[in-house]
């Protein structure tokens, strides 16, 4: 912890290597350990992978790359060769004070509950989590067809919740998933906008939209003045769980 008024924030730009700055944020805050793929697509602000997304709620970020863990291997392939690399490298972030451990794929929800069982601190592996905790859910994802029934299941998404893809051929997905170097987030999140009209038409009964893929908070504000719906996503779960608990409330 840095000095009082401050925290120490350990990241660095390509988050390979780990570097110490000091930010004024309050103090005490907590410190989040987040398993990261190992990626080169932009992460702007409200991405999981930004230091700032963190920073502006008041959090400690240490972010760990796991080498190899592409997200075609994630989310494509369901690789179980990667599960004792996640446990292992989420103890050495408990270790460096990590009070929670999240992650940097949704998908990574099929290691929620040996994350749990393996760890003396709380874990949120995923924003599919929330579903089981609001009325009405439809999940936003960047791969409806890779997000499996098995993977709905361990998340605790209530049966029949809508569950809304993001098209092959977007620019987002491709990007995304395809690990590319750029990104156009006006393009992006005009992809992502496009996606509400047809939900809402196709699902009049929805209350509130979930993002399964963390590079989606970027564009949450916007997701919401199109839907008018409450839009919940990984740093929304991240928040409530870090905030103070009110009377009469249960966690995650």
């Amino acid at each position: 912890m840095g000095r009082a008024g401050h925290a120490t924030i350990i990241v660095s730009a390509n988050l390979h290597q780990h570097k110490t700055f000091m930010l004024p944020i309050p103090s005490p805050v907590q410190r989040i350990g987040v398993l990261m793929l190992e990626t080169q697509f932009p992460r702007p602000v409200g991405d999981v992978g930004h230091p700032q997304t963190f920073s502006d709620l008041g959090l400690e970020a240490i972010y760990r790359v796991l080498p190899g863990a592409s997200p075609q291997r994630v989310v494509h392939r369901d690789d179980p060769g990667l599960l004792n690399e996640f446990v292992a490298t989420a103890h050495d972030l408990v270790g460096l004070g990590a009070t929670l451990i999240t992650t940097s794929c949704g998908f990574l929800v099929r290691y929620q509950a040996e994350l749990s069982r393996n760890l003396p601190v709380p874990v949120i592996s995923s924003s599919l989590l929330l579903c089981r905790a609001v009325h009405g859910p439809a999940v936003l994802t960047i791969d409806a067809d890779s997000l499996s029934t098995e993977l709905l299941h361990a998340a605790g998404v209530p049966a029949g919740t809508p569950i809304i893809g993001v098209p092959p051929n977007s620019h987002f997905r491709q990007q995304i998933l395809g690990n590319q170097p750029t990104l156009d987030l006006a393009r992006a999140q005009a992809e992502l906008v496009a996606l509400v009209e047809p939900l809402r038409r196709q699902h009049p009964g929805v209350q509130n939209l979930v993002l399964e893929c963390t590079n989606m908070p970027p564009y949450a504000a916007a997701l919401q003045r199109a839907s008018g719906l409450p839009v919940h996503h990984l740093m929304t779960a991240i928040a409530a769980a870090c905030a103070p608990p009110l009377p009469g409330t249960s966690t995650l």
